[in-house]
């Protein structure tokens, strides 16, 4: 069987869903891999480097031809399926929630696609999970992007001159990215606070060194959704949780927001006005820019500077911003994929539409 790694088109799109790491693996189990001409180069990896690893180089058309497996980082739109053969399995990320329409293009199209971001929270499946491996690098990058844009120093500094003090730095959000911000913020020697609608987080929170703010006397709400993600809360959390925050958020120097619920727009979190009531030089980056976003006044793929002088960071694609290592998690949990329905006996893939993780990412069939 024939795998083809093909380049990303998106914009913001520097990944690959393939390393000369996984190509020697996929190599190895029998695979003919092909990949496109400068399908790495966003990641540093040339094609030499492939062609190394075991794997064929080739334009778009001849690395497309004859493969039974695509893969892609980012599914390709509906008018880039020309030359893909009906029965071929697409893998890649879609959002095909949202993108209904590009789902069914795929269908029409008469491939197999199967939907990464699906991946069920089970624990067979964590090394498949790439909303974990991306968000993790993507919460690490918002603290670095919000320490570039920050004109002070993160840690407590003696000097002969005098006390820097620490900055303070408030999370959002405390899943797979929340947590590693507040992870790397500490190691950068804020002083750190988080929040989530998820009672069962404080400990997590607390565990990392920081410090949790939660509503209190709000019974019956633990903000607990399907597959460890948070739910959408009633209108008393809401209250209660927007004037916790306002009193909270006036004293803080940084706040990163990284709040998501699958298939739905992503939640508010922050008001203009709590924005307003930040110190002029603070620094907010919203992760959820491209879901909507957790800030109002936040702009997808724009840094935005607000008139009371708070700095508002939207950058689109995080993960791509780490483009070498998110490439490498990637593949990985790709290649780890493709082995659970690899068959040593014919030494080719065997798809289990019956399985419970294809069932959750499997979006187009026949």
């Amino acid at each position: 069987m024939k795998i083809a790694v093909l380049k990303e088109t998106r914009a913001f799109e520097k990944r690959t869903a393939a390393t000369p790491e996984t190509v020697k693996k996929l190599a190895g189990l029998g695979f003919a891999v092909a990949v496109e001409t400068g399908a790495g180069h966003g990641a540093n990896i040339s094609d030499q480097a492939f062609a190394e690893a075991g794997a064929s180089v080739a334009d778009h058309a001849n690395c497309l031809a004859g493969a039974g497996v695509v893969l892609k980082v980012q599914g390709p739109e509906a008018d880039q399926l020309a030359g893909y053969a009906r029965g071929t399995t697409l893998i890649a990320t879609f959002n095909p929630r949202q993108n209904t329409e590009l789902v069914k293009a795929y269908a029409d199209a008469g491939l197999t696609a199967m939907a990464m971001e699906l991946m069920p929270r089970i624990t067979r499946a964590q090394s498949m999970d790439v909303l974990s491996s991306q968000s993790n690098l993507a919460g690490y990058k918002s603290v670095l992007d919000a320490a570039a844009e920050y004109g002070k120093a993160f840690p407590m500094m003696m000097t002969a001159a005098g006390t820097i003090s620490a900055a303070r730095v408030f999370i959002m959000g405390v899943g797979v990215a929340g947590l590693q911000a507040i992870a790397t913020a500490r190691r950068l020697g804020a002083l750190v606070s988080a929040t989530d609608v998820r009672a069962a987080t404080k400990e997590q929170i607390e565990s990392l060194g920081a410090k949790g703010i939660f509503v209190e006397g709000v019974k019956g709400i633990e903000g607990e959704g399907t597959g460890g993600y948070a739910s959408e809360m009633s209108d008393e959390y809401k209250t209660a949780q927007a004037a916790l925050v306002s009193s909270h958020i006036a004293k803080q120097d940084i706040v990163i927001t990284t709040a998501l619920i699958p298939g739905r727009a992503a939640p508010r979190l922050i008001s203009a006005a709590q924005v307003d009531s930040m110190k002029p030089g603070s620094v907010i980056v919203d992760l959820a820019v491209e879901a909507g976003g957790n800030v109002e006044g936040a702009v997808a793929g724009e840094v935005v500077m607000t008139a009371g002088g708070v700095k508002i960071v939207g950058h689109k694609n995080v993960p791509s911003r780490l483009a070498a290592d998110a490439s490498a998690l990637y593949a990985r949990n790709i290649f780890t994929f493709l082995n659970t329905f690899y068959d040593k006996e014919t030494k080719s893939l065997k798809w289990d539409f019956e399985d419970e993780i294809l069932k959750a990412v499997v979006v187009s069939h026949a």
